[in-house]
C-alpha cells in the first residue's frame, strides 16, 4: 500500500503564521504578496497612502513559526537562531527586512527589524558567525496593526534617506 504525502504540523503553523501577519496588514489597508520560492523572504509588504495610492518601496518579511518559543530574560524576550546565509541576504538589503516569529501555541507573533537590530549590536562580526546566530526579540514587539504601521514608517524613513543619498536603519 502506498502512502500519500501528509500535511504536517509544520505546514499548518507555517500557514497560520502568514495568515496572522496578513490579517493585520489588511486591517491597515495594505497588501501582502506571498513569495512561492523561498530564498530568504516569505512576504512582501506593499503600503498605500490614506487615499489608497500605492507607495514606493516595500518591506521584506521572513516568517518563522514554532510551537516551542524559547523565552529568555524572565519572559521579556524570545530567542531565535538565524542562518548565516539569511543574514548575508538581509543585511545587504537596503529596504527594511522584518523577522516575524509566530508562536503557534499562544497565537501571537513577535517582530524584529533586522538591519536596525544588527546596527545596534556592538562588536557584531559576520566572519565570526558559524552557521547560526541567535537574536533576542523583545516580547513588546508584538505583531499587530501598530507594528504594521511602524513597518511602513521604517520604509518611508529608508526611502527618504535613499533620496538624500544616506541610509541608516535607526527607528
Amino acid at each position: 500500500m502506498f502512502q500519500r504525502k501528509r500535511r504536517t504540523r509544520e505546514h499548518i503553523i507555517a500557514d497560520l503564521s502568514v495568515n496572522h501577519v496578513e490579517r493585520f496588514v489588511l486591517l491597515c489597508g495594505h497588501t501582502i504578496e506571498k513569495i512561492s520560492s523561498d530564498y530568504g523572504y516569505d512576504l512582501i509588504l506593499y503600503t498605500y497612502s490614506s487615499e489608497g495610492e500605492l507607495e514606493n518601496g516595500n518591506v521584506y518579511i521572513q516568517v518563522k513559526a514554532t510551537d516551542n518559543v524559547r523565552f529568555i530574560s524572565k519572559g521579556q524576550a524570545v530567542s531565535f537562531p538565524l542562518k548565516k546565509r539569511d543574514l548575508h541576504t538581509w543585511l545587504a538589503e537596503p529596504l527594511p527586512v522584518m523577522l516575524i516569529l509566530y508562536d503557534a501555541v499562544r497565537d501571537c507573533a513577535y517582530w524584529l527589524y533586522i538591519q536596525e537590530h544588527f546596527e545596534s549590536v556592538r562588536d557584531f562580526d559576520m566572519r565570526k558567525v558559524k552557521k547560526y546566530h541567535s537574536v533576542n526579540i523583545p516580547v513588546s514587539n508584538r505583531v499587530g496593526k501598530g507594528s504594521i504601521r511602524k513597518f511602513a514608517k521604517f520604509k518611508k524613513n529608508v526611502l527618504r534617506q535613499i533620496y538624500e543619498n544616506k541610509i541608516r536603519h535607526h527607528a
